[in-house]
């Protein structure tokens, strides 16, 4: 195992009715004036939005809330938001939803220390971040993760760029997750959360680092875990030990637990946020849009590596080319099996054309000056190439 540092301060409070314990952790966490931030309206209309503004103003907490964030967070929005908060002197912001909300509201809590600035230059890191405002999470969606994670996403809508930012100020307070909030999801929300989430743990397991074996057993549980009970979930909208094993494995998975000890690859996840910058696709469908044709590509480079997963997923024995394509496949029906796209027309709708392929291959290596991923470091062609394969 390599050396590696792990912090992961957030407090977690999980179980029925944790939502109850929100005005009190702000409090603990030196809050006064909250900013909540939300989504779609899904918490207006299940009663939760006005559940926990209530609560606040029990708890003699002042508050405004703020909706619209949408599925792929703008910066526009950001920006627009850190405005309104620093106008309102808001000293804690709440978020209430799934990652892409949450990523919102980290980004909004960042800008309140830098108000005159705009959120992409701390995105770019023109700005170095060394502060950020308290903020916690109530989460209404197991995916990604972001509620225990050090990572946040945005997208530049005047670039077309989509891109993350790593650093410890991501970590919230706090995060509240009661499995029965997520009930009410779609089951296509639903289920390309369960693809966001084995996708992060992918993204760790494959990595140069030999002789890992802890970690591997880790990723390698919380993988069964999710294929199991991500069935369940999708069957049974109400079960709760399926909605709370998925929620609690979408948090380990992109806390960083299931790769300490070994470097990340994320290439994949690099593919699939240039497929939905530019076509607006949801997060988790474009990474299973994409692993497969990533992995035909990059198998050879541990075919030892693949046939395991097989083995542990499938039930697959054998260590060869074929055993390693045939785990590739089975990881591909799942996916399938979940009512996920697997292939560009299945997530847009079309082939793309050369120039389309071009031009995503370009924002992924920085217009051919950046190489993609650890674990296989992938320059311009072989970029180009993967997304080939997968245009069908």
């Amino acid at each position: 195992m390599e050396k590696f540092k792990f912090y992961c301060p957030t407090e977690i409070i999980f179980g029925k009715d944790s939502e109850l314990s929100t005005a009190s952790l702000i409090k603990k966490y030196n809050g006064h004036n909250v900013l909540i931030v939300y989504g779609g309206g899904s918490v207006k209309r299940s009663g939760l939005l006005d559940k926990i503004c209530q609560q606040l103003s029990n708890d003699n907490l002042s508050y405004m809330t703020l909706g619209g964030v949408q599925p792929n967070p703008v910066v526009r929005f950001v920006n627009d938001a850190v405005k309104k908060a620093h106008q309102a002197n808001i000293d804690f912001v709440l978020a209430i939803g799934g990652g892409s909300v949450i990523d919102t509201a980290k980004a909004i809590a960042h800008g309140l220390k830098y108000p005159q600035n705009d959120i992409w230059d701390i995105w770019t890191k023109k700005i170095t971040l060394t502060n950020t405002t308290p903020m916690g999470s109530i989460v209404t969606l197991a995916a990604a993760g972001s509620e225990t994670s050090d990572s946040a996403v945005l997208t530049n809508e005047q670039t077309g760029q989509k891109r993350g930012l790593s650093t410890p100020f991501n970590r919230p307070c706090f995060a509240i997750m009661n499995p029965q909030l997520t009930y009410s999801a779609p089951n296509y929300q639903k289920a390309c959360g369960i693809a966001d989430i084995l996708m992060h743990t992918l993204e760790r397991y494959f990595a140069k680092e030999q002789h890992n074996y802890l970690t591997d057993y880790i990723a390698e549980g919380l993988l069964k875990d999710v294929m199991l009970q991500g069935k369940t979930m999708l069957e049974e909208p109400t079960n709760y030990i399926a909605h709370s094993e998925i929620m609690y494995a979408g948090s380990l998975s992109h806390n960083d637990i299931t790769g300490l000890g070994r470097t990340k690859d994320f290439s994949v996840h690099k593919f699939g946020h240039e497929l939905s910058a530019k076509f607006d696709a949801t997060h988790g469908a474009s990474l299973t849009t994409m692993w497969a044709s990533w992995a035909r590509y990059i198998y050879k480079q541990d075919i030892k590596r693949f046939c395991h997963l097989g083995k542990v997923l499938f039930n697959i024995t054998g260590e060869n080319e074929q055993v390693a394509l045939e785990t590739i496949k089975e990881v591909e029906k799942f996916f399938a099996s979940l009512g996920l796209p697997t292939s560009i027309s299945q997530l847009v709708g079309k082939k793309l054309t050369d120039e389309d392929i071009v031009y995503l291959s370009n924002m992924c290596t920085d217009n051919k000056t950046k190489t993609i991923g650890n674990f296989v470091p992938l320059n311009y062609d072989d970029v180009y190439a993967i997304f080939q394969l997968a245009n069908h």
